[in-house]
Formats: structure tokens, sequence, C-alpha cells
């Protein structure tokens, strides 16, 4: 059962993640757990960036 993977959706579901990640970053500034958690979520959706993000960037770019 091979599933083809919609790097686009992806893409979007992971800029959303981004996107409520800052958001919730702005909102932490006097709650420190929250903002060392954030700092790792942020550092974590920027790997997601560079294994897909960045990918369906440079096919839209080719098309």
């Amino acid at each position: 059962m091979s599933q083809k993977i919609n790097l686009s959706e992806v893409d979007k579901e992971i800029k959303q993640l981004k996107r409520t990640s800052e958001l919730l970053m702005d909102q932490s500034e006097r709650f420190p757990a929250l903002q060392k958690n954030i700092t790792r979520i942020l550092a974590s959706i920027k790997m997601l960036e560079i294994n897909i993000s960045d990918i369906v960037e440079l096919d839209n770019e080719q098309r």
C-alpha cells in the first residue's frame, strides 16, 4: 500500500505550525518555560523547512 505524499500540503501545514509557534513566542515573554519550549519547537520546524519546504520551493522555481 504505497501512498503518495502531497509535499505542497505538508509545506502548508509546516508554515501553519511556524505561524502558530511564532504567535505563542510573542506571548511567552513572562513565561520562561513556554519560551524555551517554543524555541525548541521552532528549531524542529526549521528542520522540517529544510527537509520539505525548501524542496517544494525549488520544485516551484523549476516549473
